[in-house]
């Protein structure tokens, strides 16, 4: 297994469609809402997608907001973009759960539909720095928020 997508747990009975690719040149996987999601205005949301995703060592999964949404709906995601580290997979705090840290922008309540596509992900190389290798490193040990955390 190289890289992709699995729900996590407690989503895996729900229907909602894993990230895809829309296009053949497509950089991203659309991430769609497992289930109807509401947004009021000004409030930071953090907002379950269902998924969780595994990837090599030396790579991470950037997530973006959809152009859409970001324009459309007035929405961002608070973070500009979400890191996912491939240690973030099959956590033991929260199995690797990716949630979308979204703030609604405008000045009405907003409705987003389960299977409305709200995201994107990108699988990314990571590179380190000469001589990272001599530094310890520890085990990843939490779920959202954990690297560095004392």
């Amino acid at each position: 297994m190289a890289r992709g997508f699995e729900k996590i747990t407690a989503y895996r009975d729900r229907d909602f469609p894993l990230p895809e690719r829309k296009t053949k040149f497509s950089a991203g996987y659309d991430i769609f809402l497992p289930e109807d999601t509401v947004l009021l205005p000004g409030r930071l949301v953090m907002v379950p997608t269902g998924i969780k995703a595994y990837m090599q060592e030396d790579e991470f999964l950037g997530v973006h907001i959809r152009s859409s949404m970001a324009i459309k709906k007035n929405i961002c995601l608070v973070n500009n973009e979400g890191i996912i580290d491939a240690d973030y997979y099959n956590n033991p705090d929260n199995e690797g759960h990716i949630m979308l840290a979204l703030l609604n922008r405008g000045q009405e309540r907003l409705y987003l539909p389960k299977g409305e596509r709200i995201a994107q992900a990108i699988f990314y190389k990571s590179l380190t720095a000469d001589d990272d290798d001599k530094t310890a490193k520890k085990k990843r040990s939490g779920g959202f928020g954990s690297t560095g955390a004392k």
